[in-house]
């Protein structure tokens, strides 16, 4: 039986470029993201340039039963997921008595609970095979929580704990889990408002960078990794600094730049 490798949010940013590279070095794919007309396109281009099997499926997976109805699409067509990258993901900024409590519910749902059902299930699969990695995304503010960020925030913390507690319980198994931390990237992810901040004054990695370090670490790494080296110097900035500082110093970066 051929396998694929799982993207969830696959059309875009670092989804979308760890899918080219993992095309040029001969995978399989399964590209899951909310836009048709974009993964037809991006089926079209990797089948021809690089000849690999290429399937996708439109799924929103903000909506309360996507994830478990997307993995019986992939299993009613009888493939199989060697690995899976929980990519998909949604952030916002503002002050949370401000901000939509919808949009924040809909963020758990994609965030939280779509990653941990895709795991869930895409786990018990790897592991009756004894085979498989999983790599979650999470961000930097999984390390440090930010205020203005905090739905977004506690939403990557969780992301962090589980797939390191997860890691644990399946050694032994034959499936790794890991977990890969950006901090802010070129991509479509950021909005005016946050863009606006002291936070993305520093100039933001690229995405392909991103992705290359993505899929190193999908295909062989163990545990946890920061992309770059400011973004790992900063992530450990707490072990140093008291609470109270470190909260103010956040607080700072997180407000509107007054420039």
């Amino acid at each position: 039986m051929k396998e694929y490798i799982l993207i969830t949010g696959a059309s875009s940013g670092i989804g979308y470029e760890m899918a080219y590279q993992l095309a040029e070095k001969a995978y399989n794919l399964i590209l899951v993201a909310r836009t048709e007309s974009r993964l037809q396109q991006m089926q079209s281009d990797l089948t021809k340039k690089y000849g690999v099997l290429v399937r996708y499926f439109i799924a929103d997976l903000s909506g309360v039963n996507a994830a478990k109805g997307l993995y019986e699409k992939v299993k009613s067509e009888n493939l199989s997921v060697s690995h899976l990258v929980n990519n998909a993901g949604t952030g916002n900024y503002g002050h949370f008595t401000e901000t939509s409590l919808d949009e924040e519910l809909n963020m758990i749902q994609l965030n939280i609970s779509s990653l941990v059902i895709l795991t869930k299930l895409f786990s018990q699969d790897m592991v009756s095979r004894k085979s498989g990695r999983i790599m979650n995304i999470g961000s930097v503010l999984s390390f440090l929580p930010f205020p203005y960020f905090a739905v977004y925030s506690a939403t990557k913390a969780f992301v962090m704990a589980f797939s390191e507690t997860l890691a644990a319980e399946l050694e032994g198994t034959g499936v790794t889990v890991n977990s890969l931390y950006p901090g802010t990237t070129d991509t479509g992810f950021t909005t005016e408002e946050m863009q606006a901040t002291n936070l993305y004054k520093s100039r933001p990695m690229q995405p392909e960078v991103v992705a290359e370090l993505g899929v190193r670490h999908l295909l062989s790494g163990r545990g946890k990794k920061v992309t770059g080296f400011q973004n790992w110097f900063n992530s450990n900035i707490p072990r140093f600094v008291t609470d109270k500082m470190m909260m103010k110093i956040k607080k700072n970066l997180a407000s509107r730049s007054k420039n």
